[in-house]
């Protein structure tokens, strides 16, 4: 079994995925980095494609697919746009994802047809601006009155703040952890400017800042106090997808990195004929393909039904670091080129940086691990 492909399904989808992103994403990419912005148009073609909704069974509108098909989604974008790539992931990943599996028939029936389009713009808002990876240390609070729960507290670093519709939010009620459907019409509601960012700055950002903000009862997601256990579950496929991303990164790099040492002339020789450049390409290679091997074999044990956080905070702690050493490997062996903004070079390095800190830090990762090993041993 090709365990990237393990189906004929899966490399089909890999074939669209791989045709949109050189045909409609890697012209754009150069210009959506300088706005800082979210190329809207473009995302609403994934909605046409059928990515949206990716892991959302058929019957409900969604492609009915699997975390391996989410991750080759997420791999064959990166490789031209990460930061749209971010904006993707908050949008079918984060939000759609997690809201299809904690929401129930009332609530799909008001939003799902709209986020599987792209028609309605997504996100999530967990961290606050004293409170990132401490997600059981949150602030925000929102209590019952009538028939509204009333919202107080910020969200900070949410991607797709400034364009998004809709955002799964996380808040205490009574002190128990809970989740939310916060539209942003709703009154009370409202976002900072956009916040200026290193990389992935083609998805944008921004807090989300909730003033009394009058959430209807019915937009609570499962059971008050249920939120930690949505959290957690969707943690697994975000982190699986962030290294998937990691992957792409690396791909690109690998693939110029190599074009680029064959056809450059220095003392005479190309520069693949020096030992120093043949360094950073096969240690590229190697950590690149065993990458490549750690994030599809996971992808196979992550599901609504199967969880394997041991797995997917392996994956990112090992891919978040990879790609962004790939990078910088690539930027050496381009020189002078690399750090200049004619290639895509600068621009893959700035954004795989984010992978070791958003969606979890390596930090959190190396504690998780640890816990999950030392559980393991009894």
């Amino acid at each position: 079994m090709d365990i990237c492909n393990p189906t004929e399904e899966h490399a089909l989808l890999r074939d669209m995925c791989r045709d949109f992103t050189r045909a409609e994403v890697e012209g754009q990419a150069a210009e959506y980095d300088d706005k800082q912005c979210l190329n809207i148009p473009l995302f609403r073609q994934l909605g046409e494609l059928g990515l949206l909704g990716i892991t959302v069974p058929e019957e409900y509108g969604g492609s009915g697919m699997d975390s391996t098909a989410a991750v080759i989604a997420h791999h064959e974008i990166s490789k031209s746009d990460p930061g749209f790539c971010l904006a993707y992931l908050a949008h079918s990943m984060l939000f759609v994802n997690n809201f299809f599996y904690c929401s129930n028939d009332e609530q799909k029936g008001r939003w799902l047809d709209g986020v599987i389009t792209g028609e309605l713009i997504g996100g999530m808002a967990m961290t606050e601006p004293g409170y990132g990876t401490d997600v059981l240390g949150m602030t925000t609070t929102a209590e019952l009155r009538g028939d509204v729960y009333v919202m107080n507290g910020t969200k900070t670093f949410i991607t797709n703040g400034p364009e998004g519709h809709i955002f799964l939010v996380y808040a205490k009620v009574d002190g128990r952890t809970t989740a939310f459907a916060v539209t942003s019409d709703l009154p009370g509601f409202g976002k900072s400017e956009h916040i200026e960012k290193m990389g992935m700055r083609a998805s944008s950002m921004s807090e989300l800042i909730f003033e009394d903000c009058e959430v209807p009862v019915a937009n609570v997601l499962g059971a008050v106090g249920g939120g930690l256990t949505h959290m957690m579950r969707n943690l697994e496929i975000e982190r699986l997808t962030l290294a998937a991303m990691s992957l792409g990164i690396a791909d690109r790099c690998m693939e110029m990195m190599v074009h680029y040492a064959n056809e450059r002339i220095s003392f005479g020789a190309p520069l693949n004929r020096h030992g120093q450049i043949q360094r950073y390409i096969g240690e590229s290679y190697a950590n690149t393909e065993a990458m490549r091997a750690l994030v599809y074999n996971v992808a196979l044990s992550v599901g609504p039904d199967k969880r394997n956080r041991l797995g997917s905070d392996a994956a990112k702690l090992y891919a978040g670091p990879v790609a962004k050493q790939v990078a910088d490997n690539a930027m050496q062996v381009f020189g002078g080129n690399g750090y200049c903004r004619e290639y895509p070079i600068e621009r893959l390095l700035r954004d795989a940086k984010l992978i070791e800190i958003g969606g979890g830090t390596i930090e959190s990762h190396q504690k998780n691990i640890t816990k999950d090993l030392t559980k393991a041993l009894g």
